[in-house]
């Protein structure tokens, strides 16, 4: 389980995190959705530790992440933009990613096949398409079998058989007991995958609950129409 206790978060003048306080439930694929300048991303930075909170406190299964940096073996993270290094070949990548992570749970290269990324590792990345550079981004993010999963638009920038490959993916480590956070501006994508959701803007969590239970109480047809529906009534 992720627990945040208390997390606010400036920028100078802007109150970026304001207070939050929030459970990630273990074992389910929760979507953590929001505005642009909502928070959302600042709140994944301080739960991945590139980014440390100004008051407050996080903890991955009762253990305080500002005690030590062990926590990090236990996820795989998927940036929204994956920034490799231009010079390297996507071999010597995973070499380098394989030598910084733990293995003790062994390697899970099923993705990295389903995307054929054996027929790319001596290319160098910055010779790499969007696309490509996307699949290998994907491919990393599981290979060393994570507990848990952080996914920044996971399907941005996949054509749609890599996108359906990647959604596979996700539903099938969630049957095997993985915890899984998304973020995307895709909301069909979002309602097809996540059980729980947590919405926020401005700073502040406005909705964390169940996705099928915020369109049954906003009483509308799917999640786009009931997140605008929950902007409105926000005054947004």
């Amino acid at each position: 389980m992720i627990r945040i206790e208390g997390i606010n978060k400036s920028f100078g003048k802007l109150h970026v995190l304001k207070d939050v306080n929030l459970e990630i439930e273990s074992g389910k694929i929760t979507a953590v959705i929001g505005p642009n300048g909502s928070g959302k991303t600042t709140l994944i930075k301080t739960i991945l530790g590139l980014m440390k909170p100004d008051t407050g406190k996080i903890f991955v299964d009762d253990k305080d992440i500002s005690k030590g940096v062990e926590y990090k073996n236990k996820i795989g993270s998927m940036p929204q933009i994956a920034r490799f290094p231009e010079n390297l070949r996507v071999g010597e990548l995973i070499d380098m990613v394989s030598d910084l992570r733990s293995r003790k749970n062994g390697v899970d290269k099923e993705l990295f096949e389903s995307y054929n990324l054996d027929n790319e590792l001596n290319k160098m990345m910055g010779t790499l398409s969007g696309g490509t550079r996307q699949r290998v981004n994907a491919a990393l993010a599981f290979m060393f079998k994570p507990e848990i999963l952080i996914l920044d638009e996971p399907t941005a920038g996949l054509d749609p058989i890599s996108s359906s490959e990647i959604k596979d993916k996700i539903q099938k480590e969630n049957k095997n007991g993985k915890t899984i956070i998304i973020t995307s501006h895709i909301l069909s994508d979002i309602e097809e995958l996540s059980e729980n959701l947590v919405f926020i803007l401005e700073g502040k969590i406005i909705y964390n609950g169940t996705v099928k239970g915020l369109i049954e109480e906003k009483g509308k047809i799917n999640l786009e129409r009931t997140i605008a529906s929950l902007m409105e009534s926000n005054g947004k």
